[in-house]
């Protein structure tokens, strides 16, 4: 139970009403109902978060029910992708359940409805039905077929079953009311004929129900006492209470739908639809490209659950949309990274740099701390020696004042090693850099306790080891859109605001270490940014993924 009401949302607190006017606290049940039809993205992730987190806060199960009721869109694919992200997100479900478990059972309701003179079967096609619904502000106009007798409806409702009509010919329409103000009650289509493979029924089935009527009676046979949905459903609860309202009497426990607002996330689009437009158009790989707003998506480009699941808490939950930045999901990840993610060295605009008083020859082994925000990692060793890679970006010939990285003439440190001065450059044909020269002094090796390592200079800068680095691939990825809301502009396409930028690859160097390295595992390339290796990755053949840069730098960009 809640000790802090303050501090309860508004659907938290709706529960503690509800137990402190009696309700039994072993029948509170919860339940995530994905529809298999694409991958869970950010947008579910507040749905997710929301059911679970209630489980555990009130100790009660939550089901994992895949709404597989169009077979056209579903597949097994994205059962194993919503399962998966769901565990890896730490959650646990308490049953698996799928609505076409319940398909016999809802045959049998809709056939009591048709008994009951509730539901008819309409012989119009979709376009005139839909034209006959009205407006809303102008009432709809009965189905010719509204009056069939109930024996009529019950013979072509078989037959629908037994695959004797055609695609279209027929639908079963709940007889309610087509001169509602609400028009999803505007006599409902229940059934539909689908000649189509499901992928867990295979062909047994040739109609299949709606969204609509599946949705609450999926509920109330796994006992879900609290159906939460996000607020496009609102309109919808009028029609899930009311085809609850024609079952047969039973004590079972009755579900009520409650709604809360859905996850908006800035520059990001989250319909589904358009998430497959972006596949099918080639503009990202597949649904786990890290540009995508996929579950799958973000835990390859390297963000963590935990941040994941923080940035939802942080983001709350409420009954009104808003639009929340893309800025405070990135600082949760790098919150949770930088507390988590070892340091490493890493050159991803490698350019060399020669140490000419070094002895030819000589090798040290440096140590280097893992992560100094948790002391439990400890530290590694990396090789040093006289030929090095540094960042092109951290060398100029000439600088003013405030660069404090390497130039000539003055001094800068290299992470974890010694102080050097820039002397010379040599360039290829173009006038480029293409080899930096310097000198170090001996006795300014960090950590070595004598008084000349204890000096100060302004800048230090990383490298890696020329002989000892491995080579790498670096992914740079950034938002997919240079627009906040891509999808809300009535006079041009969503895909006009890709950000051509989003997408860069670089030829990098990196410390031996990470040849050890597990894919899944994030690291932070110092003074760079947070990195990830890709799935792509292979023995000899290291692959990184850019999760997020040390501070946001995007707002600089506009």
């Amino acid at each position: 139970m809640a000790e802090e009401k303050t501090s309860l949302h508004f659907i938290e607190q709706m529960i503690e009403d509800d137990l402190s006017n009696g309700f039994s606290p072993d029948k509170i049940r919860f339940r995530f109902p994905p529809e298999p039809n694409g991958f869970l993205h950010v947008g579910h992730l507040k749905a997710i978060a929301l059911n679970f987190n209630l489980g555990k806060r009130y100790n009660a199960p939550v089901n994992l029910r895949f709404d597989d009721t169009n077979p056209v869109k579903e597949n097994q694919e994205f059962v194993d992708a919503i399962k998966e992200n769901i565990s890896w997100l730490g959650f646990q479900w308490e049953n698996e359940c799928y609505a076409s478990d319940y398909f016999e059972q809802l045959y049998q309701w809709a056939v009591h409805l048709i008994k009951e003179g509730k539901a008819y079967i309409d012989s119009q096609d979709s376009e005139t039905i839909a034209n006959q619904k009205g407006t809303p502000t102008q009432a709809g106009t009965n189905s010719p077929f509204r009056n069939r007798s109930v024996e009529e409806n019950l013979a072509l409702f078989e037959e629908m079953k037994a695959g004797k009509h055609e695609e279209g010919a027929h639908v079963l329409r709940a007889k309610i009311d087509m001169a509602s103000p609400n028009m999803l009650l505007r006599d409902p289509v229940m059934y539909r004929i689908l000649f189509k493979h499901h992928h867990r029924t295979g062909d047994a089935w040739c109609i299949y129900p709606m969204y609509d009527w599946t949705h609450g009676e999926s509920d109330y046979i796994e006992g879900v006492s609290h159906s939460l949905c996000t607020l496009e459903f609102k309109p919808h609860r009028d029609l899930y209470d009311w085809f609850l309202d024609q079952l047969p009497p039973s004590n079972d426990l009755r579900p009520y739908q409650t709604e809360f607002a859905r996850l908006n996330l800035s520059y990001t689009v989250t319909s589904k639809r358009k998430l497959a437009q972006l596949i099918e158009n080639k503009i990202v790989s597949d649904w786990d490209d890290p540009r995508m707003p996929t579950i799958s998506g973000m835990r390859r480009r390297g963000y963590p659950p935990n941040a994941l699941i923080n940035f939802v808490n942080t983001a709350g939950i409420s009954k009104r949309e808003n639009v929340i930045d893309v800025s405070l999901l990135e600082f949760c990840v790098r919150e949770e990274l930088n507390k988590t993610a070892a340091r490493v060295m890493a050159v991803v605009n490698p350019v060399k740099l020669i140490i000419t008083n070094y002895p030819e020859g000589k090798e040290e082994v440096l140590e280097a701390i893992n992560n100094p925000e948790d002391e439990t990692q400890g530290s590694r060793n990396i090789p040093f020696s006289k030929e090095l890679f540094i960042e092109r970006e951290d060398f100029k010939e000439e600088a003013n004042r405030k660069y404090f990285r390497l130039t000539l003439g003055k001094e800068v440190r290299l992470k974890n090693a010694y102080i050097i001065k820039g002397t010379s450059v040599e360039k290829d044909a173009d006038g480029n850099i293409s080899t930096i020269y310097c000198t170090y002094d001996e006795d300014s090796k960090s950590g070595s306790g004598t008084e000349a390592s204890m000096r100060k200079v302004k800048g230090t800068i990383h490298w890696v080891s020329a002989a000892h680095a491995l080579d790498a691939e670096v992914r740079n990825y950034d938002r997919l859109f240079n627009d906040e809301a891509p999808d809300q502009h009535k006079e041009k396409d969503f895909t006009d605001f890709i950000n051509d930028d989003s997408f860069s690859i670089q030829n990098a160097k990196v410390e031996p270490s990470l040849a050890n390295l597990d894919e899944g595992i994030a690291v932070q390339f110092q003074r760079l940014g947070y990195y990830i290796l890709d799935k792509d990755a292979k023995e000899g053949q290291l692959v990184f993924n850019k999760t997020v840069g040390l501070r946001d730098n995007w707002s600089k960009k506009q």
